[in-house]
Order: structure tokens, then sequence, then C-alpha cells
């Protein structure tokens, strides 16, 4: 039995894109690849039957793997979150004690994290050290380069 996964409603529905596209259209690519190669004649000496029926079987293990995670998967209702402390969703401003540089993190489940849009897993070091604090509370957070201390200046949605 796999691990419930959360998502925001953002990343379930991209899932559930993701699943589509790969049942309908890269499904019917491949049959067509297989198709094709199989015209080609004898298919005991044919490496482009091999590899298009090699790649069907990759991507039906694809969408295998896909139906299990949306079997599992468990929307977060945003609206029953407390903004009074950091929880998953939440919109943090953080600010560095050290050297004073401020930056902003949404903390996301792990399957929507991307740090390019300011996303961060919450299973991530920084993500953990925040969790369960209010605003004005300081926290020392175990990163790769070492101890930080953050003081976090807001928390939003």
């Amino acid at each position: 039995m796999s691990d419930v996964t959360y998502y925001t409603q953002e990343g379930l529905d991209k899932l559930k894109e993701e699943l589509h596209k790969l049942k309908t259209v890269d499904r019917a690519a491949i049959s067509k690849q297989i198709a094709e190669a199989r015209d080609k004649g004898d298919l005991s000496e044919n490496a482009e039957y091999d590899a298009a029926k090699e790649a069907q079987g990759m991507h039906e293990a694809k969408i295998a793997k896909m139906e299990a995670t949306l079997s599992t998967a468990r929307l977060i209702d945003e609206s029953k979150l407390d903004l009074s402390k950091v929880l998953a969703l939440s919109i943090v401003k953080i600010k560095n004690i050290k050297n004073g540089a401020t930056m902003s993190y949404q903390l996301v489940p792990e399957t929507e994290a991307d740090l390019k849009t300011g996303k961060i897993s919450v299973k991530s070091p920084i993500a953990q050290g925040l969790l369960g604090k209010s605003v004005g509370d300081k926290t020392e957070i175990q990163v790769p380069a070492g101890k930080i201390e953050f003081e976090i200046l807001e928390i939003s949605r």
C-alpha cells in the first residue's frame, strides 16, 4: 500500500491532465510506432519493433504508477488552515539574521516543489525548521552550508 500524498488543487489538476495525455495522445503515438515497425517485415530481426514494444511497456508502467499515485492522492483544503503558524501551503517571508537577506517561500507537497517559483517541499530542511512557528519566531535551521538562523516576518496564503 502506498503512502498518502497531499496535493493542492493546482497540483492535482496537473497530475490528472498529465495522466489523461499519457492515456490518449501518447498511447496512440506508441501504437502507431508499433504498427509502422510491424509493417517493415520480419519481427524476429526488427530492432525498431522491439524498441517500440519496450517503449510501450515503459509507458504503461508510467501510467500504472500515476494511477496508483492518484488513487492515494488527497486534496489539501486551504480554507481550514490556520494562518497564525507555518503549515503546508503557507507563504512564509523569512529573514536571514546573519546577512539581513529576506526571502519568501511557499511550503508545498513534495511533488509540487519548484524552487524557481519559490515553492519548496514541506520535507526540505528549511520547511521542516519553519513548520509550526509563528510570526516573530527565530529558528536555527541546519542546511547543507551549515546552520542558519532565520526570523519569520510574515505568514500568508
